[in-house]
């Protein structure tokens, strides 16, 4: 029986996806694109009572990796010249128009800098911007290459965020006197062929340097010895690679452990109760949700009061509860003043592990090329 958490998550995503989906504006009204099921509805009709007179179009795209495609529209669309016929070409598909604000993975932020899709944003506006977290301040705050910078610009605005973990079956785990707690237990012989691993190889190898005490953003791979012989010893114990379909398996007991997002992850757990979910201790890879600014957009002040609504008590409030993300203002809230809904909440229950783990830095040509080398070898690694 679904819960009430996952209830609500189920409505959220559904009344974005079906009620706010269309073409931006072009009366000059901001219109701010977002993931759906990343923002409460709720949240949005509370929104539009505090601009009472005004009108912002909220519009929803299923996967961050459409918002990415419309920021890449949008700026080819500006460098391409308008063609002398086209307004003579009746029912011609019009562009849509550029919007104010969209969310984008933390992941692309990098590229969404060194691509020009991108315009940095101005915290002097954001009343709120001092209440984040130092470390969800510093990951947006980076230099024209995409990489953190503490003399660099703020060029995204973090709402929601997660982590990678493991789940697990916990009825497969009946029969032992341990649970996993920490990468080095996917290398237990017990899960020889029974784990289901993301199809990420940032994630995967990024996993095997935090089980050797390293970060996920270490790049001199070369001097990490034994990460080669790891990842062939991790091969052996999975069962298949998926970034989709990794947690079907694990609820019907075909595998007994998989690893992947905490937003695909929770609202699993939360139906099926034999589904467990582990933070590991020595840390793991972060992700947020971040407002940005296209390069091309034309100011508006509602844009500025949008994002410091959502870092509202309130608002954070909602966005822990009825998505499958945390707020990064829960951080700096009083514990004992935090419902337990989201006190309890998997991501929360070791404060030390957040500590350890890292948000994913861009990566060196040179670097990426290393990881693709190491990626095939370990695939097809007997």
């Amino acid at each position: 029986m679904l819960n009430r958490r996952s209830f609500l998550q189920g409505l959220g995503t559904i009344a974005l996806a079906g009620g706010l989906s269309g073409c931006a504006s072009g009366s000059g009204e901001p219109s701010i694109f977002l993931l759906s099921g990343s923002i409460p509805p709720r949240l949005l009709t509370d929104f539009r009572k505090t601009i009472a007179g005004k009108k912002v179009n909220f519009q929803s795209e299923r996967q961050l990796k459409e918002l990415l495609k419309l920021l890449e529209k949008w700026l080819k669309n500006q460098e391409q010249p308008a063609s002398q016929f086209s307004n003579s070409i009746p029912f011609r598909e019009q562009n849509t128009a550029i919007g104010n604000l969209v969310t984008l993975g933390d992941a692309w932020l990098g590229k969404a800098i060194t691509n020009g899709l991108i315009q940095p944003l101005d915290t002097s506006q954001l009343s709120n911007w001092s209440k984040l977290p130092p470390r969800w301040q510093e990951n947006m705050t980076r230099n024209a290459q995409g990489q953190p910078q503490t003399e660099g610009k703020v060029w995204g605005a973090p709402y929601r965020w997660g982590m990678t973990v493991i789940a697990y079956n916990e009825e497969k785990f009946a029969q032992f006197d341990w649970r996993p707690q920490d990468w080095s237990d996917l290398w237990r012989p017990e899960l020889t062929g029974k784990i289901a691993l993301i199809d990420n190889r940032r994630e995967v190898i990024g996993l095997t340097l935090k089980k050797l005490g390293y970060s996920y953003n270490y790049s001199d791979l070369k001097q990490v010895t034994a990460l080669k012989d790891q990842l062939f010893a991790l091969q052996k114990q999975v069962k298949f690679y998926s970034s989709q379909y990794y947690l079907q398996p694990l609820i019907l007991g075909d595998v007994w452990l998989s690893v992947g997002w905490s937003n695909d992850i929770l609202p699993v757990s939360d139906r099926y109760k034999k589904i467990k979910v582990v933070v590991p201790k020595s840390g793991t890879s972060l992700w947020s949700d971040v407002w940005v600014k296209p390069v091309l957009t034309t100011p508006n002040s509602l844009v500025e009061q949008w994002i410091d609504f959502c870092w509202q008590p309130e608002s954070a409030t909602k966005i822990s509860l009825f998505t499958s993300g945390l707020s990064p203002l829960i951080l700096t809230q009083n514990p004992d003043q935090i419902s337990p809904d989201i006190r309890n909440n998997p991501l929360l229950v070791n404060p030390e592990a957040i500590k350890k783990s890292d948000f994913l830095n861009p990566l060196s040509p040179a670097t990426e090329q290393e990881y693709e080398q190491l990626w095939q070898a370990m695939r097809q690694s007997v």
